[in-house]
């Protein structure tokens, strides 16, 4: 039985109890999704990497991983290609925001009272912000006022220092990055075994005009299922990647939640 992990499902109750009691541990909430990521990519990309970094930041600030939200909302087309591709695996809005809603209530029954949400599926955002809207106003109602929440995308992490890196040839913008040079890099340092990047199709950035139309056009989405090309992903580009975002996170982390460098 691991005595020093950082997972929190992976302790008996007892030393899980001892740690969050008191109100002072943070925990960790990694929230993904099972989305296509091309033709060189698992399906599970956006669970593993926060899972990840919500590892290597709670291994630094001292805080404990929940177990992964493994489904996210919906796949946008402008942003993972569209919610039509086989694989693609989603919650209605509603039941994500009802979900992530009693797990934060649940943790803070069991003492936490520091939370980070670290969202590794860009759809899920406004999803997060409404469930832990929810979830603090049921928990006033009960009386409890102590729960501070972070959201954070690992993504937002990345300064102008580091894009200039990782695109030297001009960064796009991260709407267009699904399945592109950032996860591919990250997945390339972490997960090798899991990319074939021989199989990686090349195309053009995709372009979509200025406005949405239901139900989509699949025909509007590169057939890949990605959205530019990871011909440019390299482990040495996942390094930069996971030296700035951990660090960033961290750093937030102690910031918000007053823990000790």
């Amino acid at each position: 039985m691991p005595k020093d992990t950082v997972f929190a499902a992976e302790l008996p109750w007892p030393a899980y109890q001892a740690r969050v009691e008191g109100g002072d541990v943070p925990i960790l909430i990694p929230l993904g999704s099972m989305e296509q990521h091309g033709h060189h990519m698992p399906m599970h990309v956006d669970v593993l990497l926060p899972t990840e970094f919500a590892r290597r930041a709670a291994a630094e600030a001292g805080g404990l991983v929940a177990p992964p939200f493994t489904y996210g909302y919906k796949s946008h087309q402008k942003s993972g290609g569209g919610n039509f591709f086989p694989g693609t695996t989603s919650l209605d809005g509603a039941t994500l925001v009802n979900a992530l809603k009693d797990v934060v209530k649940e943790f803070v029954r069991h003492g936490t009272r520091k939370l980070c949400i670290v969202n590794g599926h860009f759809e899920n955002s406004w999803f997060i912000t409404e469930a832990i809207d929810l979830a603090l106003r049921e928990l006033r109602w009960d009386g409890i006022t102590d729960v501070k929440v972070m959201v954070l995308s690992y993504w937002d992490f990345v300064d102008k220092a580091s894009i200039k890196r990782l695109y030297p040839d001009g960064f796009l913008g991260w709407d267009i990055e699904h399945g592109g040079v950032l996860e591919t890099s990250l997945m390339l340092r972490l997960h090798p075994d899991l990319v074939s990047l021989q199989d990686a199709v090349d195309h053009p950035p995709a372009t979509f005009p200025p406005y949405d139309v239901y139900p989509a056009r699949p025909e509007w989405t590169p057939a890949s299922g990605t959205l530019s090309s990871a011909k440019d992903a390299t482990p040495e580009k996942g390094d930069i990647l996971l030296d700035v975002c951990t660090r960033g996170i961290v750093a937030a982390l102690r910031t918000e939640f007053e823990l000790p460098t």
